[in-house]
């Protein structure tokens, strides 16, 4: 019945931003962009990499994300990676701060870095 996540949403506080961020750092392609008009949505802009698609949402004057890294509700998402060392080298080269260093779970190795607006990505390298 259910087959896969479609997409995932995320209200970004700065579009272009956001945009600029996911397609010339972490390599998604601007798949449509599609004006609304459903106050407060202006836009949604999608982002595809291989068979993931994120969709960003422009809306006016959008709330602050809380602070508490525990809330309830999606937490962040995550990135398979081909080669950590690599990923995370690319990474700083662009400026991307590591906000969680990578460690070694024994079936795979995982870190963290956030998107402009602080949102979770988590890396991952299955062994």
């Amino acid at each position: 019945m259910f087959k896969r996540i479609d997409h995932v949403e995320i209200v970004a506080s700065d579009p272009e931003r956001t945009i600029d961020f996911y397609v010339n750092i972490l390599g998604f392609k601007i798949k449509n962009r599609i004006a609304v008009k459903m106050p407060p949505m202006s836009e949604v802009i999608y982002l595809k990499l291989g068979d993931t698609v994120l969709e960003i949402i422009a809306v006016d004057k959008p709330e602050p994300k809380s602070q508490s890294p525990w809330q309830v509700g999606y937490r962040g998402l995550a990135l398979e990676v081909n080669d950590m060392s690599k990923a995370v080298a690319y990474l700083r080269d662009k400026g991307v701060i590591i906000a969680v260093e990578p460690v070694d779970l024994g079936d795979s190795f995982r870190g963290e870095i956030s998107d402009p607006d602080g949102l979770i990505i988590e890396l991952r390298q299955w062994k």
